[in-house]
């Protein structure tokens, strides 16, 4: 089954593609290799999911909206390799804006592996870091970059 075809199944559309909020690009591909810019987890309207997990926003709030992210980070990568079928996650990086006590990063960041894996299958598993942060840039819950490869 294809990737479009995954995302249908899921009922889920990519988005398109956010502007960014400062002087960087959403994504830049080098060779075969796409290096997707950090992104935060954008509402329809266009504003920003916020708030500190462990205080305002729950694990699966921010697990909501860790996979918002990952549509959007799959919405980059099939504008920089022109399918999601020929995209494969190599590594992610997912920060969650979390009071100091918290420890389930890994949990919160699973809703964008979690949709990898749903869209891409195998090509979808990737290597991860899941941290904290203090603050993230809009007081966003969850910021998260990728790097994919595209297979010719």
């Amino acid at each position: 089954m294809s990737a479009e075809e995954n995302l249908k199944k899921l009922g889920l559309t990519l988005p398109a593609i956010p502007t960014p909020v400062a002087n960087y690009v959403p994504w830049k591909r080098d060779g075969n290799t796409i290096y997707c810019s950090g992104q935060g987890p954008r509402k329809a309207d266009g504003g920003f999911h916020s708030g500190k997990v462990g205080k305002d926003v729950t694990i699966e709030q921010a697990y909501e909206h860790a996979k918002i992210v990952g549509l959007q980070l799959l919405a980059a990568a099939k504008a920089a390799a022109g399918s999601l079928d020929k995209v494969e996650v190599i590594k992610v990086l997912g920060m969650v804006n979390a009071v100091p006590e918290f420890t389930d990063q890994p949990k919160v960041i699973n809703g964008c592996s979690d949709l990898f894996v749903h869209v891409l299958g195998e090509r979808g598993r990737h290597a991860r870091s899941a941290v904290g942060m203090g603050s993230l840039p809009n007081q966003i819950t969850v910021e998260i970059e990728a790097v994919m490869r595209v297979l010719e």
